[in-house]
């Protein structure tokens, strides 16, 4: 049986995860430390930190958004654009990590003892992705409470920009929301049409969808 790519990224996600959680001198070089990054330049930290998590709950979240959200997004590439869609799917994933560490890293380059890790970026690259493309498709927070999925857009970058000015809770919510914004634009840039797509869809809804 074939594996589709979101399946692979997140074998390889939770291999590599394990394997830092038992030898922490791999976890210290994978984390993303903003401040190593621009005294050291070790930019692969942009990267290996999207594959690395805090714990198990924390994997566990993020890998089952992107198998429910990215099996879609992984389908409606490949129809769209052939075998180019397994490229353009893996970019969006792995830039989406880069773009969203990015102003982290801008951030916090000079704050020694910051640390962020996690594949929130290219999970929220992917989740908006699929958003742009199907909007009026149904959104369960923890199975139960459902949103059609662009006012749960909507409301999750107005959480992520309220949460990232305010701080202190220890999640880097400002990968979330710079990784949502990146799956946009990526989207809207390589199929422009979809722009037309999501407002026709959602002029269609009505409020009785929400239930």
């Amino acid at each position: 049986m074939d594996l589709s790519i979101t399946l692979i990224i997140i074998i390889i996600t939770v291999a590599a995860s394990f394997y830092a959680w038992n030898n922490q001198t791999i976890f210290q070089k994978w984390i993303l430390n903003p401040y190593t990054v621009h005294r050291r330049k070790e930019y692969h930290r942009l990267i290996t930190s999207g594959f690395i998590h805090n714990d198990y709950m924390h994997l566990l979240f993020n890998m089952l958004a992107l198998y429910f959200f990215g099996e879609l997004v992984e389908k409606t590439y490949i129809y769209t654009f052939g075998n180019l869609g397994i490229v353009l799917y893996i970019a969006l994933y792995i830039v989406g990590i880069i773009a969203s560490d990015l102003p982290t890293y801008l951030k916090h380059k000079n704050h020694a003892y910051y640390n962020s890790l996690g594949a929130s970026g290219g999970v929220s690259a992917v989740v908006f992705s699929s958003i742009l493309f199907y909007p009026t498709e149904k959104i369960c927070v923890y199975f139960v409470f459902c949103l059609s999925s662009f006012i749960f857009g909507g409301l999750y970058i107005l959480y992520s920009y309220i949460q990232a000015k305010k701080g202190g809770d220890y999640i880097n919510h400002d990968a979330h929301l710079y990784g949502a914004v990146f799956g946009i634009v990526f989207s809207i840039l390589i199929m422009p049409s979809v722009i037309v797509s999501f407002f026709e869809q959602v002029s269609n809804w009505r409020i009785t969808d929400l239930f």
